[in-house]
């Protein structure tokens, strides 16, 4: 969309915009700030360049975000509901369906989809943000562990209730089980993106499904 297209967005009558067209300028927004923030780090990311890609007003995009923080800190939390949305959906369907999936096939399929998004460049790159912003923004790291790392263990700790109500497992502390399957799952992927380290798709999903199996093996899976 051409620069005069994108501003459309920004004007109606009496200058505001419509819900719709409100929702889709934010989504614009923080699809640019993403790709800006992955491409150019954090430090060589300004809120200038990020309302310009985007076409938007700088007014706008500090009536939406105080600062460069607070646009990172929202590019971060999409990043996590994207992440969680799989995790989310099949904590669901454990507790509601008649017939839920396996223990077994729930956690392939969610370390698989867990593994292909923390290899991914994006994953990586911001990885590295938030350790190089760490002591100057603590904050973003504690937004990273207590809505993203925290919350998939209350995900994966609710499947595994869920399975071992129906007898399928036993596990006597279902978070701290849920903790030791993230990690082990994820520890390797995690330091391969952070130092931006290639990696053979064979070979990680021979480890992932190693990993899996593992663990399932160390909990009891019948």
């Amino acid at each position: 969309m051409s620069r005069t297209g994108t501003k459309v967005l920004e004007r109606r009558v009496g200058g505001r915009p419509t819900r719709e067209e409100a929702e889709a300028r934010d989504a614009r927004l923080l699809d640019v700030a993403t790709r800006l923030f992955m491409e150019r780090g954090f430090d060589g990311t300004s809120i200038d360049a990020v309302a310009e890609a985007a076409g938007i007003s700088k007014p706008t995009v500090y009536a939406r975000y105080d600062d460069k923080r607070d646009l990172f800190a929202a590019v971060l939390r999409k990043r996590i509901r994207d992440w969680l949305a799989p995790l989310s959906a099949a904590a669901e369907a454990q507790a509601t369906e008649a017939k839920p999936k396996s223990i077994k096939t729930t956690l392939h399929e969610l370390s698989r989809h867990m593994i292909a998004y923390t290899l991914a460049p994006e994953a990586g790159a911001c990885q590295r943000i938030l350790s190089a912003q760490a002591v100057q923004f603590p904050e973003l790291a504690k937004l990273a562990n207590e809505e993203g790392w925290l919350r998939a263990v209350r995900g994966v700790s609710s499947i595994m209730r869920q399975s071992a109500a129906r007898g399928e497992i036993k596990v006597h502390d279902p978070e701290l089980a849920a903790h030791m399957f993230l990690n082990l799952v994820l520890g390797h992927s995690k330091r391969l993106a952070l130092y931006g380290i290639a990696t053979d798709p064979e070979t990680e999903e021979r480890h992932r499904k190693a990993a899996v199996d593992f663990f399932l093996n160390g909990i009891r899976s019948k």
